[in-house]
């Protein structure tokens, strides 16, 4: 009976996830928070399948209880972030609070299945993080200097990297963390808000050239320090997050332009600088050819996908194991492998279904500076899937950053909450400044009835009289 269900479980969980992915794009049908409660409530109860089978998979397959009381701390910290989110912050968006969840879960459920240490270790930084990231809806309602702090985000930004660069620790032959009491930060995952903020705060109301000029010196200086700390996959992240902000900002297609010819102009220049990253090239062109060597990881990351089949070999079924730092860089690959192809491609619309919220909050907005903060938020979390996904299916080299709030790694899933926290709060005031709107426009309807009556009334004593 036991290895029927565990046979049977991945059909279940492939099924839910696909329910759980239409769910995500049948609420864009409504505009209104309040007519979508319904999609919300069957988001919430297939979230929790999809954990139940993935937990009791894992506790029935490997003989081991833990994972079932692990099970039951991540359903507390999913019970209680929606519960708290939505009883503090009554407009807040609920998409993007589910995907956030769903998305943790499924990170939970593979990082817990490759080491259950590192499995508590992400748990405890995802609880620090909501700690943190409730209180910031309330700080953007109250604090408005965000837009006068221009060159403060930018050299708090420039100093963070500068200090990773003298004084970070060598990873992979890259300085991209420094410890403190035992803890392990990797900053330019916290610049990336700084440098978004900075990017509103240029922008937001001069888009002349020589404001843009100056922007782009700033920008340049993120970047340089942050290609001579070798941290190649953080530079095209803020390389590619301020060209599209420069153009949305500004509208002018000979910047986009510009850009993308300076991107590959550096491209290139990047693959004769630095011999990684012709590593990495030569591996996306033909890793068979360097299957023991630079191709290794890439080659078996290809293995996994496809062993996976549509539904997955199942659970403690798959060797994730043989793919080098699989649960940072190539997670999404082990999800393929062991949950299915279907599951995979879902994680993927998930997400997207996030960006397009998060593109629809923005073009709501009036205010241009939260509205430059929300498109450089959305440009930065899709290119980061397209980056992560892409590199390890090998549609473009692997670049070696991580995928949001499902790989392992503290910083990362900290800075990615943050992010999605900004944006709740910024649609928090959205909806409260549309709610004034509406009342204001309701208490103008009787006063113009009331002036049109006394009118009507007046005319007729002229009438008469």
């Amino acid at each position: 009976m036991q290895e029927y269900f565990i046979e049977l479980s991945k059909y279940f969980i492939a099924f839910s996830m696909v329910l759980y992915t239409v769910t995500c794009f049948y609420i864009f049908r409504y505009r209104e928070e309040s007519d979508r409660r319904i999609a919300y409530l069957v988001q919430s109860g297939l979230m929790f399948l999809v954990q139940v089978l993935c937990f009791l998979t894992l506790a029935l397959d490997s003989g081991d209880i833990q994972y079932l009381f692990f099970f039951a701390f991540v359903q507390i910290f999913m019970f209680a972030t929606v519960m708290l989110v939505t009883m503090i912050y009554e407009k807040a968006n609920r998409l993007l609070l589910n995907n956030m969840c769903m998305l943790l879960g499924v990170g939970f459920c593979m990082i817990s299945r490759m080491s259950f240490q590192r499995a508590i270790r992400q748990y405890i930084i995802v609880l620090v993080s909501l700690a943190i990231s409730l209180l910031i809806p309330y700080l953007i309602s109250q604090i408005r200097f965000f837009k006068k702090l221009t060159w403060v985000y930018a050299a708090l930004g420039v100093a963070l990297l500068s200090v990773v660069l003298v004084m970070g620790e060598v990873t992979r032959g890259s300085k991209i963390s420094f410890t403190v009491a035992g803890v392990t930060f990797q900053p330019s995952e916290f610049v990336k808000i700084l440098f978004l903020f900075f990017l509103a705060a240029a922008l937001w109301e001069d888009v002349t050239f020589q404001r843009i000029a100056l922007t782009a010196v700033a920008a340049g200086i993120h970047v340089i320090v942050l290609v001579v700390s070798r941290d190649l996959g953080s530079a095209l992240i803020f390389f590619i997050c301020f060209v599209l902000v420069v153009f949305i900002a500004s509208k002018n297609y000979l910047y986009l332009l510009a850009g993308t010819a300076g991107g590959c102009a550096a491209a290139v220049v990047a693959y004769y600088l630095f011999s990684h990253v012709r590593d990495r090239v030569l591996a996306w062109r033909d890793p068979w050819s360097y299957i023991d060597t630079r191709g290794y990881q890439i080659a078996h990351s290809l293995f996994a996908v496809s062993g996976g089949s549509w539904f997955g070999m199942g659970l403690l079924k798959g060797d994730p194991g043989a793919i080098p730092l699989v649960e940072a860089d190539f997670i999404f690959s082990s999800v393929c492998e062991e949950l299915g192809v279907i599951f995979g491609i879902c994680v993927i619309l998930v997400c997207i279904s996030s960006f397009i919220m998060i593109i629809e909050i923005a073009l709501r907005i009036h205010d241009r500076f939260y509205q430059m903060i929300v498109y450089g938020i959305g440009v930065m979390y899709i290119f980061q899937i397209f980056l992560t996904v892409g590199g390890g299916v090998k549609f473009i080299p692997m670049t070696g950053v991580t995928l949001p709030f499902i790989s392992y790694g503290g910083s990362s899933c900290m800075t990615s909450m943050i992010m999605f926290f900004i944006i709740q709060g910024i649609y928090i005031r959205l909806q409260q400044a549309e709610g004034k709107k509406v009342s204001a426009r309701k208490e103008q309807k009787p006063a113009k009835k009331q002036t049109g009556t006394v009118q009507s009334k007046e005319n007729k004593r002229r009438k008469n009289g």
